[in-house]
């Protein structure tokens, strides 16, 4: 896979691939006590130590990733008007699917 992505030709392994190496090379130094491997189930807040920061840090990362500026990730990261407490790599996963291929998730 290259360092970036066309919106038109992702799939959802794709899409998983990406995420994963992104949250991989976002998470390369920190000094975290998760010694499992990240997967579809990793949480980002609790077993990553991601912080706000962080989080901002990934939704730019993957705009790149995927060549896409327009994405809400409000919709992701916001419940009722307030942000949620922590995200599975899958629910991003699932989000960026529904978002670049216009398919519904299960």
């Amino acid at each position: 896979m290259g360092n970036t992505e066309s919106a038109a030709n992702v799939d959802r392994a794709a899409i998983e691939t990406a995420t994963l190496e992104i949250i991989k090379d976002l998470t390369a130094d920190w000094d975290t006590d998760y010694a499992g491997d990240i997967g579809p189930d990793t949480l980002l807040v609790e077993e990553l130590a991601f912080e706000s920061i962080d989080v901002v840090q990934l939704v730019v990362s993957l705009e790149s990733r995927f060549q896409r500026r327009d994405m809400p990730f409000e919709k992701l990261l916001m419940n009722d008007g307030r942000y949620i407490d922590d995200v599975k790599v899958r629910q991003i996963v699932d989000f960026l699917e529904e978002t670049l291929t216009g398919a519904p998730n299960a």
